[in-house]
């Protein structure tokens, strides 16, 4: 069975940084391209960062560039978002997934709140 389980999000103040993790199994995690979204309250899923197989290509929403960090480990099956200088409009719950994937989650990610 598929799983991707997201970790490492919390309460952090504005200018602080946070190091999300997403753990995978069940896949062969090394031959996808990945991404991850965010779901700020009240309003709809946002594409964030998107990694290539062997991590040679990144991409980022304009609102991240320069602070947020996608990384992955493929030996350790996990994906990786280094956020740095947040914002409190970072604020949100976090969700990894395999490029290609639908974007319905029914799982609880990883909540990301920046607030001073």
């Amino acid at each position: 069975e598929e799983q991707l389980v997201e970790s490492g999000g919390g309460l952090v103040q504005p200018g602080g940084s946070l190091r999300l993790s997403c753990a995978a199994s069940g896949f062969m995690f090394s031959t996808f391209a990945m991404d991850w979204v965010r779901q700020v309250p009240g309003k709809g899923l946002e594409w964030v960062s998107r990694i290539t197989r062997g991590g040679r290509v990144t991409s980022y929403t304009d609102s991240v560039k320069g602070r947020f960090t996608i990384s992955r480990d493929d030996a350790k099956n996990t994906l990786y978002l280094q956020m740095n200088s947040l914002k409190p409009e970072d604020t949100a719950v976090y969700y990894c997934l395999k490029v290609g994937d639908n974007w319905q989650f029914t799982r609880q990610g990883t909540q990301v709140t920046v607030s001073s």
